[in-house]
């Protein structure tokens, strides 16, 4: 076996620069993939309870406005009751549907303004049967139209009542 002979010491240097620049890089893609997530809504807070104002309309002051839709023969719409006030059946009774939301927004807010109308809530009852066309239909004529190049709302708390059951 031949042995070397170690005489002359050679220095070796770690070279620190390409280390450096992989720490920064790993900081760097540590820093950009880094998603900062605040609790929403999440305060346990209990605030006291204010004096009730004797003029605020409150959510039991005000009764839905209920859209009763009865389908017929193949999920037409045979009839459409508003505020159990029939409008009639087919496409007619939508567009009157919507005359009908327009005039009772004119009425609330006369009453109470637009507050009143921000809580006032729509609440629809479509039959078991019914085409959706006409259930969308119907969502769409209680929460606004376009007028002009202008969306303007209607109602933003539109609700489905109870489910019944199934005709057999």
């Amino acid at each position: 076996m031949k042995i070397r002979n170690r005489t002359g010491s050679v220095k070796i240097e770690q070279q620190m620069a390409p280390m450096i620049d992989v720490v920064f890089q790993l900081l760097i893609f540590f820093m950009l993939t880094l998603k900062i997530v605040e609790p929403e809504g999440d305060f346990d807070i209990n605030m006291p309870l204010g004096a009730p104002v004797q003029a605020a309309v409150t959510d039991a002051d005000l009764p839905p406005l209920r859209v009763r839709m009865i389908a017929g023969e193949g999920g037409q719409l045979q009839d459409l009751l508003f505020n159990e006030q029939s409008l009639g059946g087919g496409p007619g009774a939508l567009d009157e549907l919507s005359r009908q939301i327009a005039s009772s927004i004119s009425a609330l807010k006369a009453s109470g303004g637009d507050e009143t109308v921000e809580k006032q809530e729509v609440e629809i009852d479509p039959d078991y049967g019914l085409n959706y066309e006409n259930i969308v239909y119907a969502i769409s004529s209680c929460s606004g139209k376009i007028e002009n190049g202008r969306m303007i709302r209607f109602f933003s708390r539109i609700r489905f009542a109870p489910k019944r059951p199934a005709p057999n």
